[in-house]
C-alpha cells in the first residue's frame, strides 16, 4: 500500500483526500517510480475542478510531474535501470508516494541537478524551452514581453531569454512580484495593476512593440497583448489562468499588422521521445551551468495538497512549489 491524493468527484480544494490504495507491478514497458518530490502545477488545479476533463475519469490521482527513484521496471525496459534517478512529465498520476510512469516518458537527472528542483523544473522549464527556443528562437536582438513574470515559468523564462541575450520585458501584480522578477532576468517589469501595459511597452520600445508576446493569463490581457506586438510580431498564448482567451476575427490580426497568433502545448513538444529527450537535456544543462535557477518557494507535504491548491488559486505563490511524500 502507497498514499496519495485521490479525487472522486471534481470540485474546490476539499475534495483532494488523502488515501492509501495498492500499485500495480509495472507493466511491459513501465518502470515503477518511488518519488522524492512531485511537482506542484496550476494544471493541476483545471483536472481537480474539471474544467479539464481526467483522460480515465474519476477516481484521479491529480498531478503531471515528478522525480524520484526507479524500485522496478517491466518486461522491455532498456532505457532506465532499477536505481537510476527519473524525472517526469505526464500522464496525471504523480500524486502518489509512488507510481508506474512509461518509461518512455522518463528521463534521468544529471548529478548537479537536485530531485526537488527536476520536479519543480521538468513542466515549467520545459515549457520554458519550447517557448523562447522552438516557438520563436529568441536571442540578441528580440525584444520580448512575457505576462507573469513572477510565476514559475516567467522566473525561469526571464533569466533564460536574458542568458540567450534578448531585452526582457515582463508584466506583473504588485511591488514585490515586480522586484522579484527584476532578479530574474528581465530588464522591465510593469506593474499590471497601477500602470497600462500597452502603454509601458510602446514607450519603453519607442513605439515599436515587441517581436513576441508569451500570455499564459489569457482573458485578463487579451487583446491587449495584441497592441504590444510590432508588425509580423507573435501572439503566443499557452496558458488561461484568468480564463481561455475569447473568440476573435482574424481582422483583429490583420489590423494590427499582419500579426501571428499560436496556441501552444508542452505534450506536443516532448511527444516524440527524442524531443523530449532534447528538451529535457537543453534545461538540465542550463540549469547546472547555473545560468538558469529553479526558484522554489514552498515545499508542501503530499497530505497537504489541498492547501497548497489554495495558495495557488489565490495566486498568493511565487516561483515552483513541490509536494513531498
Amino acid at each position: 500500500m502507497v498514499h496519495g491524493i485521490r479525487v472522486h468527484e471534481t470540485g474546490g480544494p476539499e475534495v483532494l483526500r488523502y488515501e492509501s490504495f495498492d500499485v500495480a507491478a509495472p507493466k511491459a514497458g513501465e518502470a515503477r517510480i518511488r518519488h522524492t518530490a512531485i511537482g506542484l502545477n496550476f494544471i493541476d488545479c483545471y483536472f481537480r475542478s474539471g474544467l479539464y476533463p481526467a483522460p480515465a475519469g474519476l477516481p484521479l490521482i491529480p498531478g503531471n510531474e515528478g522525480a524520484g527513484t526507479v524500485v522496478a521496471v517491466g518486461e522491455g525496459v532498456t532505457s532506465v535501470a532499477v536505481g537510476d534517478r527519473v524525472a517526469y512529465v505526464g500522464p496525471l498520476g504523480s500524486y502518489a508516494e509512488e507510481r508506474n510512469v512509461p518509461a518512455d516518458r522518463l528521463v534521468k537527472v544529471p548529478d548537479g541537478v537536485a530531485d526537488d528542483v527536476a520536479a519543480a523544473a521538468m513542466l515549467k522549464g520545459m515549457t520554458a524551452q519550447y517557448l523562447l527556443k522552438r516557438t520563436f528562437k529568441v536571442g540578441p536582438g528580440t525584444t520580448l514581453l512575457f505576462h507573469a513574470a513572477a510565476g514559475g515559468v516567467g522566473q525561469i523564462a526571464g533569466q533564460w531569454a536574458k542568458h540567450l541575450g534578448a531585452t526582457v520585458i515582463g508584466t506583473a501584480g504588485g511591488p514585490e512580484k515586480v522586484a522579484l522578477a527584476k532578479t530574474r532576468g528581465y530588464d522591465h517589469v510593469i506593474d499590471y495593476r497601477k500602470d497600462d501595459f500597452v502603454a509601458a511597452v510602446k514607450e519603453l520600445t519607442g513605439g515599436k512593440g515587441v517581436d513576441v508576446v508569451y500570455d499564459s493569463v489569457g482573458r485578463d490581457t487579451f487583446p491587449k497583448s495584441l497592441d504590444c506586438l510590432k508588425p509580423f510580431g507573435l501572439f503566443c498564448s499557452f496558458g488561461n489562468a484568468s480564463g481561455p482567451v475569447p473568440p476573435f476575427s482574424l481582422q483583429e490580426l490583420a489590423s494590427r499588422g499582419s500579426l501571428f497568433a499560436t496556441r501552444q502545448t508542452l505534450f506536443t513538444h516532448i511527444g516524440p521521445r527524442a524531443a523530449l529527450e532534447e528538451i529535457a537535456g537543453d534545461l538540465f544543462a542550463v540549469i547546472a551551468s547555473g545560468a538558469v535557477e529553479i526558484p522554489l518557494s514552498k515545499r508542501w507535504k503530499l497530505a497537504d495538497a489541498a492547501d497548497a491548491h489554495r495558495a495557488l488559486e489565490a495566486r498568493a505563490t511565487t516561483g515552483s512549489m513541490v509536494l513531498i511524500p
